[in-house]
């Protein structure tokens, strides 16, 4: 065993003897058997199919494997996490994908909300994300198992319910996972005429720097993802204090433990398929303040609806006053969008750079916002994407 991996030996050691819980994985087959040797022979490859391997890893793995996914593959994630065999296999055969597929059909992707965009995009300020995100990185982290994951996501939840405390449509909770500490923030807004057909915007919450000791480590994901957050915040805010009147539910969500294997935004997905909701639309949105490439925006084309994806580069173009965009691959599930289409719902995710420009600080001690020059005008871009989403959306 090289001495890269001698924490892994030194965690197994802490662990006991005890058989440590399975988890179901799906992963990328070109990461598959990189995983399998690094793991040890714990690690099972069970089947393959369409370009991902299904295999099944013991629990104290799963931010290893995250750490190795990050080091050698460069990929933010770059795995997905089951609850069971038969979960993982139906992702693997691209089963759960049709269940809703007919649902997607319906979604009107005309451009004709000029008269409420404009004024809501001109609403959008910088300064509300960069402070935002500089509160957010003072956390020592917010990983998933620790209890600065659950602290920092009070903060969210309370800064939320600040900015809807005046309106008697809109409620903001918590979504418990009962597998780690950590829960999801989901914010609604009810729709006064079309309520059962909602629309999301959602970036997680977590933050990770390392393997070993990942609850103690210093996180302070001021890019991933700090700064999806604090866009939210400020899309949350503009809707609120231009008193916005959706026709459609809109949610608002910072998932929990995406950096190990986007767990927390899988297990609302699937409980919102399993209750039957008819989801128009999903708008995800990790790492948006970061300029390293010569497009401002990139949609990402993999695990996302192309049709979708063409919707919100023709609204960059309409609304974004002097935003570049087009389109690269992150070639794995890199984020929490890859839980909605894996479900069977349109989901895109804007990138703040082309995969290989992206922020290399990102799981370090070194990710605040000091990389962005300790502003958000980059952030502030996605901000008035995501309002022209929602509200071209919500007719």
């Amino acid at each position: 065993m090289t001495k890269k991996f001698f924490p892994i030996l030194i965690m197994a050691m802490l662990l006991g003897t005890a058989q440590a819980a399975p988890v179901w994985i799906t992963i990328d087959n070109d990461a598959a058997e990189h995983t399998k040797s690094h793991l040890g022979k714990s690690t099972q490859i069970f089947k393959s199919m369409n370009g991902i391997t299904m295999m099944k890893i013991d629990e104290q793995d799963v931010p290893s494997l995250s750490h190795e996914m990050h080091h050698d593959f460069k990929r933010c994630g770059g795995f997905v996490a089951h609850d069971s065999k038969e979960d993982a296999l139906a992702t693997l055969s691209g089963e759960s994908k049709r269940v809703f597929a007919k649902k997607n059909l319906f979604s009107d992707y005309s451009i004709n909300q000029q008269d409420l965009v404009r004024p809501a995009v001109a609403m959008v300020k910088s300064s509300n994300i960069s402070q935002t995100i500089t509160k957010l990185q003072e956390f020592h982290n917010r990983y998933y198992q620790s209890q600065y994951g659950v602290d920092s996501q009070k903060y969210v939840k309370s800064k939320w319910a600040s900015l809807i405390a005046a309106r008697n449509d809109a409620s903001v909770e918590f979504f418990q996972h009962s597998k780690w500490k950590q829960p999801s923030v989901v914010l609604t807004i009810k729709g006064s005429v079309s309520p059962d057909e909602v629309i999301i915007i959602g970036g997680h919450a977590d933050s990770i720097a390392g393997y070993f000791g990942g609850s103690r480590n210093r996180a302070p994901g001021a890019d991933d993802n700090a700064s999806g957050i604090s866009t939210i915040t400020e899309v949350i805010r503009v809707l609120a204090d231009s008193n916005y009147q959706p026709k459609k539910t809109l949610k608002f969500m910072g998932y929990a433990a995406e950096e190990v294997g986007l767990r927390g935004s899988k297990e609302i997905a699937q409980k919102m398929k399993s209750d039957g909701a008819n989801i128009l639309g999903v708008m995800q949105l990790d790492m948006t303040n970061y300029n390293g490439s010569d497009l401002d925006i990139v949609m990402m084309t993999d695990y996302t609806n192309s049709t979708q994806n063409e919707f919100i580069g023709n609204l960059i173009d309409e609304y974004v006053s002097g935003v570049s965009w087009g389109y690269d691959k992150c070639g794995y599930a890199c984020s929490d969008h890859a839980s909605w289409h894996n479900a069977g719902f349109p989901a895109s995710m804007p990138f703040e750079a082309k995969k290989r420009d992206m922020n290399g600080n990102i799981h370090t001690s070194r990710d605040t916002i000091s990389v962005s020059r300790n502003n958000a005008s980059h952030a502030a871009k996605f901000a008035k994407m995501a309002l022209s989403f929602v509200i071209e959306l919500d007719r």
